[in-house]
């Protein structure tokens, strides 16, 4: 389980950090929210990975942690809120600018700056 875990975290990783590196501004925003995710689940993960655990203490021998919980719960309101405000900021420069180029530069399809 911990070995797909591992897979599933490295791939959204890698996915979100060749987005990233694209030169438009949607790709970019996808690699933020898929790093997001991997980060929460790696987050998720550090509190152990506990199939049959429960979550209240003194209900079983080992119970869920608590804090990594928490930890991954508020970074999902942050990290939706951080992406809807990306995504107007994406919007206004289109906009703005004309293009969608995260440098300002005009692509090979001729849109660019005005």
């Amino acid at each position: 389980m911990e070995a797909l875990f591992s897979l599933v975290v490295g791939v959204l990783t890698a996915s979100g950090i060749y987005l990233l590196l694209r030169g438009r501004t949607f790709p970019v925003i996808v690699g933020l929210a898929l790093l997001g995710y991997a980060v929460n689940l790696f987050l998720f993960s550090t509190g152990g990975l506990n199939t049959h655990a429960a979550a209240v203490i003194g209900e079983s021998f080992a119970p869920a942690d608590p804090l990594p919980q928490a930890l991954v719960l508020t970074a999902i309101v942050i990290g939706f809120a951080m992406t809807a405000f990306v995504v107007i900021l994406a919007i206004r420069a289109r906009g703005d600018l004309g293009s969608d180029h995260v440098d300002g530069q005009q692509g090979e399809d001729g849109d660019g700056p005005r």
